[in-house]
């Protein structure tokens, strides 16, 4: 047998292997050691000595220098052949006799003065060997991965980070027996203690070296050269104290070789799947698809173990994919998988069998845990580490809860949050009263969060976007006119951040017109839908207008539910006897009703539950999304202060709504009015009217913009609380907004708080939590306290500002009781409460006196029994005829009579001697004992009333949860108004207040109209160009002396899309009440605005490019109105000329005549311009140029971009060629053919001109003797003589034709 090797290698069987000491969801026992070598490179097990030795203390691992020559080495075994450095490089097991098992790594280098070689393992440890008498083997094998392991940076420059630090895990776990019984605390004690404290000192990554109880870190830098320091200074960090470093054993493995996974390669390891994983593609589905290096550790494993995820796959009912109600997001687990199970394994899958579409955080005392399938998730996206062992499983410390939690749903996983309702203590208590035999402690659900069910972040308060979670429903019908298929669709929209609803029903046209709008104003994260329930072009709607949703299928419903079922079910919630102690609940501020069969519901609600099928669609929206929200516990959170109002696009009963003018999908996206192209708001109308500095404001600035207002009054109103801000009102202007520029997003810091006073969810009592919630709750109700104080302050900031103004709007958010609601009284409550400073430093509330009564009485208990005792305190004074006698306290003896020695012969009998020192002696009376037992209940009943003031002043500040929104509301609508008066400032030009006019009144008859002079462009900043660099122009449009649409021509980069482009812009200005970068503009009100621009097509449904430009100019045609704007910009363009010039000159001939509104036409076909040159309602103009001969003949042209009446001769293309590189050989080429391409098209239409004029000549004598033969004029010369010559005009036009 082979002697022994040293102690200081660190493979000692007396140190149990990580293997070993991480017995998680371990059933059964631990293997029986191999007594015989293995040849595999596995490590066999060997825990015979274990227990009796498992506080002894790992020795440290010595790597002794090639000059040192006392090594101890394994005699030789037969004949060795001596190597050199001929091997350097190759892959080498070495048998190690203590652990009886192969150890496999690489010969790193050869020191020839010694003769040995420097053998670097797996691991990362390094030795020196001899070799010849080592027992070796070669591998031809591929090399293994590179571990990593963690380094505490903190420490490594001091020298305390050189000495070796001992582990107290051996002693914690020998300490721990109690909760040893139990497979979870197993499961739980691989990984991490329950107790153990979060660390937050920076890690970075190292590589692995060996990790049996303790973590042995150094540097992976330059090891071969430190090797002659670094004995004796290796650095060993407990494991409890690494918030990634544990290892976890889901099931029994035959191989014990422990791994973690390289960050390279564990960013790589795992297919890639687009982040469309949320339409409708199962999480498990990802995560089983193994490559690289997780498939090499988890692969063998998961084909054996999970063959029931594979083609033997059957939902919870047993149904396999393919069948009808086939439910992908539940599981069957095979009996005899689940008897294989230990307790934590069993409890983990029932949680994951019934929520396979969701990541799984699982809370294991002061971690949440990811295990097999998810494990490969957190890996990837939360950029969590592998633990050792086959079983993949990953985890981080509740403090990064949030963070984590956020990254994953925002990149649209589900998540299911499993919390811990039982300690290990709570669970043995139990299990000694109930007799029960369970050994895992509680958990439960307490959360399901998505992208659009994201109440808690990080970055939550800072991101001023909203994320929608929309619910839509639909029914088919028919249209009585036509017998044509039409749909009545009904939304839901939910801001959880704001607890804000939006509801809304209406009629909508085969193309979906009025729905794309809403989905390209709200860009919904999330949608909920009822299954097989929506028709094809809703459900195309919903993949196209949207940008990569989270999409929920609901079974209608039963969990899609009706408008019976949701009003139930709301009813339930707005119970009056279910909140009977909130008046919050059934406040009338909040528009509630409060008679009736809709007592305590919304009005909105209660209007759609009596409108019958008019609002059934609705309401059933609404129940999809109830349902969604309670299996993510937010239903009653929501809805207790919820904000409900009507989708203000369309009436919420199918009747559409005048006030506002409707901008569809192609308007926003073409005008790129809320975002780009690339989906951000750089260089959008948005961004260049964002100056708000409020996170609310922000969103009631993009509302605005999406619905323009429409009638001229509310347009004129809004135009005077926006110029109340210039002039000398800019000053209070300037002054609001800087105490706003420190305010948190209130309106989600309102919804969070008044959601964080329910017992729901993490908020619920019986959750372990190992987080000061407490404080942090406390934190953020102080800085809602404080938001509310700094709103009412901003406010009262601007107090002189209505004597300043005749602004109707400035009037009422500025008076105290319309729209400013008077809360002054309700923050001097809280103002006198406590002490919000004292609060914050200490972490708890201390209530003033008046601000709880419970807590009041309990102090003056607390009062009456201290002035008992000093009462009792002078009686004894008295009789012991002393005043030095005084009270004491003596550790935990209070209220100690301290009495002089001289008194001794003084004492009463009934005094009670506790205690004593030089010269004095401490007494007990039984009056004392009668007022500190009086005391300490009353103290008792003191602290239990400060545990609940936190909770009890919250729900006080709830009450008046309308009076706090309105607030908000109020803020919001003034820092819009105030943004809107600078963003003049930042035009380039002049600039005016648009002049709104409706046509009865404005004496151009009732023909509408636009009068724009000096128009520049709204997206153009003064600080983006030089001064005079964009040219501005003038426009006029409809009234009795103008044209009501201009046909535009003109060069390519002539402008004429700007141009297009500006007027919408400035239209959309104009209707919002801001002022329009000109010297003039006038308009009469737009209903709505229609744009066609651009070239796209929808290829996943197969329109084509052209056939999505028709279909977006049909919608035009059918929807467009006389007090409609519609913007073409070279329509027809996708097809051969022929086609697209007559379906162009088509649709401008229905526009000008048949729908008389008013618009612009861009077109590159100048026949139109002279089909339509002589129609009075057309004004054929074209962006100017100049055309000059260049090198070799090419034109050369600048552009003007001035807007002139008159038709441009040609689009000069070629120019376009020339800038932009196209080579001058196929530039010659294109000019030479476009001269052709001209000369033969100038000579058809001289030719056709030609002919024109003999048709009509040949028409005419035919009218002629037509008109003969009705005067019946009999002569027959005349009738001759005209046939003779009509039959030779005919000859001749023939020939020439």
């Amino acid at each position: 047998m082979f002697p022994s090797r040293r102690l200081s290698n660190g493979r000692s069987p007396l140190v149990r292997k990580q293997c070993q000491i991480t017995s998680f969801f371990s059933p059964g026992k631990s293997p029986a050691p191999n007594s015989n070598p293995n040849p595999t490179p596995s490590i066999s097990p060997n825990t015979s000595s274990l227990d009796d030795k498992a506080t002894q203390k790992k020795p440290l691992l010595v790597i002794t220098p090639p000059s040192v020559s006392s090594i101890d080495t394994c005699s030789s075994v037969g004949k060795k052949v001596p190597y050199s450095s001929e091997v350097v490089g190759k892959r080498i097991r070495v048998y190690w006799p203590l652990d009886k098992a192969w150890y496999e790594g690489h010969v790193r280098s050869f020191d020839e003065a010694s003769g040995k070689h420097v053998i670097q393992y797996d691991d990362g440890e390094e030795e020196f060997l001899d070799m010849e008498k080592e027992k070796i083997e070669w591998v031809e094998a591929e090399r293994p991965r590179n571990l990593r392991r963690l380094r505490r940076m903190s420490g490594s420059g001091s020298p305390a980070a050189n000495k070796p630090l001992e582990s107290d895990k051996a002693g914690a776990e020998e300490g721990s027996s109690k909760e040893a019984s139990t497979s979870d605390e197993e499961w739980g004690r691989g990984s991490r203690k329950d107790d153990m404290e979060d660390d937050s000192e920076d890690v970075e990554l190292e590589i692995e070296d060996d990790m049996e109880e303790d973590v042995v870190a150094r540097s992976r830098k330059n090891v071969a050269s430190k090797l002659s320091s670094m004995a004796g200074k290796r650095r060993k960090i407990a494991a409890e104290k690494m918030d990634c470093i544990r290892t976890v054993k889901f099931d029994d493995q035959e191989d014990n070789t422990e791994y973690k996974t390289p960050v390279d390669a564990r960013r790589s390891n795992l297919t890639h799947h687009d982040n469309s994983i949320g339409r409708n593609q199962l999480l498990d589905v990802v995560d089983f698809s193994l490559t690289g290096e997780v498939a090499d550790r988890f692969g063998k494993r998961h084909a054996e173990k999970f063959k029931f995820l594979g083609v033997e796959r059957k939902d919870a009912h047993g149904r396999r994919p393919g069948d009808e109600d086939y439910d992908p997001r539940t599981l069957y687990l095979p009996q005899e998988f689940l008897k294989s199970l230990s307790g934590g394994q069993r409890q983990w899958w029932e949680f994951k069998s019934k929520h396979m579409d969701k990541v799984l955080f699982f809370k294991m005392g002061k971690f949440y845990e990811l295990f097999e399938m998810d494990a490969h998730i957190g890996a990837r996206e939360l950029d969590l580490q592998y633990m050792k062992g086959d079983q993949p499983h990953c985890g981080f410390p509740e403090k990064n809860f949030l963070m984590n939690l956020e990254k994953l749903a925002m990149k649209g996983y589900r998540v299911l949050v499993v919390e811990q309702t039982e300690t290990p203590e709570q669970l043995e208590l139990r299990r000694k009263e109930m007799g029960t035999k369970d050994k895992v402690v509680k958990r439960e659900i307490c959360a399901v969060v998505t992208k659009g069910t994201l109440v808690e972040g990080e970055t939550l308060l800072t991101r001023p976007d909203a994320s929608y979670l929309m619910s839509v429903t639909e029914k088919c019908q028919k249209f009585d006119e036509h017998n044509t298929q039409g749909t009545v669709l009904g939304i839901c929209v939910v801001d959880v951040s704001t607890s804000k609803f939006m509801l809304g029903q209406f009629e909508d046209n085969l193309e979906r017109d009025c729905f794309c709008s809403i989905l390209s104003e709200l860009r919904p994260v999330e949608i909920i839908k009822p299954v097989k329930v929506l028709s094809t072009a809703t459900e195309r709607v919903l993949m196209h207008n949207t940008r990569n949703p989270l999409v929920n299928d609901l079974v209608p419903s039963s969990e899609f539910w009706n408008a019976e079922k949701t009003i139930l079910e709301i009813k339930k919630i707005y119970s009056p006897s279910k909140h009977s102690g909130k008046s919050g609940m059934m406040d009338d501020g909040e528009g509630v009703h409060n008679l009736g069969d809709y007592a305590g519901l919304p009005c909105i609600l209660s209007e759609l539950d009596s409108a019958g099928q008019n609002g059934s669609l609705a309401l059933s929206a609404l129940g999809g999304c109830l349902f969604y929200l309670r299996q993510a516990f937010l239903d009653e959170t929501l809805l207790k202060c919820a904000k409900f109002e009507a989708l203000q696009c369309v009436g919420s009963l199918g009747r559409v709504q005048k006030p506002y003018m409707i901008l569809d999908a192609p308007a926003l996206e073409n005008l790129e009015i809320l975002e780009n192209r690339n989906g951000n708001p750089a260089g959008t109308l948005y961004a260049q009217l964002d100056n708000c500095v409020t996170a609310f404001g922000k969103r009631l600035l993009k509302s605005w913009l999406a619905r323009p207002l429409y009638d001229p009054g509310s347009i004129l109103a809004r135009q005077d609380a926006v110029s109340g801000f210039k002039g000398v009102s800019l000053a209070y202007a300037l002054e609001f907004r800087k105490m706003l520029s420190r305010l948190p997003d209130m309106e989600r810091l309102l919804a969070r708080h008044f959601a964080s006073c329910e017992s729901f969810g993490r908020n619920a009592s019986a959750i372990i939590l190992y987080e000061d919630a407490a404080r942090k709750k406390l934190m953020e109700f102080l800085g809602v306290l404080r938001g509310s104080q700094l709103m009412v302050q901003a406010c009262t900031s601007l107090a002189s500002l209505p004597a300043s103004t005749e602004s109707s709007i400035i009037h009422y958010l500025l008076t105290t009781g319309k729209g400013l609601p008077d809360v002054s009284k309700i923050l001097k409550f809280f103002k006198d409460a406590f002490d919000w400073s004292e609060a914050e430093q200490s972490g708890r509330i201390i209530p003033h006196e008046g601000c709880d009564s419970d807590y009041d009485a309990v102090c003056k208990t607390i009062s009456e029994v201290e002035s008992g005792l000093m009462n009792h305190l002078n009686d004894q004074r008295k009789l012991l005829g002393n005043s030095s006698i005084n009270y004491v306290t003596v550790g935990k003896d209070t209220y100690l009579l301290e009495v002089p020695e001289n008194l001794m012969s003084a004492i009463p009998q009934n005094y009670e001697l506790r205690s004593s020192k030089k010269g004095y002696f401490r007494y007990w009376t039984a009056e004392i004992k009668k007022h500190m037992s009086e005391l300490s209940r009353a103290e008792a009943e003191k602290e239990s009333k400060l545990q609940g003031i936190l909770l009890r002043l919250m729900e006080q500040f709830s009450e008046h949860h309308s009076k706090w929104r309105q607030l908000v509301s109020v803020i919001a609508e003034l820092d819009v108004l105030i943004s809107l008066a600078i963003a003049g400032d930042y035009y380039e030009g002049p600039t005016c207040r648009p002049v709104i006019k409706d046509i009865k009144d404005s004496g151009n008859s009732t023909t509408p109209f636009l009068f724009g002079k000096s128009l520049g462009h709204p997206t153009l900043r003064i600080d983006a160009l030089g001064k005079g660099s964009f040219v501005p122009n003038d426009v006029s449009i409809g009234g009795i002396e103008q044209d009501s649409f201009i046909l535009l021509t003109g060069p390519n980069m002539g402008g004429k899309s700007t141009l297009l482009r500006q007027v919408c812009m400035s239209i959309i200005l104009a209707q919002i009440g801001a002022d329009v970068p000109a010297e003039s503009f006038e308009l009469s009100p737009v209903d709505r605005i229609f744009v066609r621009m651009g070239a796209r097509d929808h290829i996943i449904t197969g329109q084509s490019t052209f056939l999505t430009e028709l279909s977006e100019t049909a919608s035009v045609l059918s929807s467009a109105t006389r007090h409609s704007f519609v913007a073409l910009d070279e329509l027809g363009r996708g097809t051969s000329t022929s086609d697209g010039q007559a379906i162009a000159g088509s649709v401008l001939q229905y526009l000008v005549h048949e729908t008389d509104c008013r618009g612009m036409f861009s077109t590159h076909y100048h026949c139109l311009a002279a089909d339509f040159v002589k129609d009075t309602k057309v004004s054929v103009c074209h962006m100017a140029c100049k055309v000059g001969k260049g090198l070799d003949g090419v034109e050369e042209v600048t552009f003007l971009y001035k807007l002139t009446l008159g038709s441009c001769p040609k689009s000069y293309g070629v120019n376009v060629a020339r800038l932009a590189g196209i080579p001058p050989s196929v530039i010659q080429k294109a000019m030479a053919k476009s001269n052709d391409f001209e000369g033969i098209y100038s000579n058809r239409q001289r030719g056709r001109s030609f002919l024109k004029d003999k048709e009509i000549s040949v028409i005419q004598y035919l009218m002629n003797v037509a008109e003969t033969w009705k005067d019946g004029r009999d002569s027959q010369i005349v009738n001759m003589t005209l046939l003779r010559e009509i039959q030779q005009s005919t000859q001749l036009l023939l020939v020439e034709s």
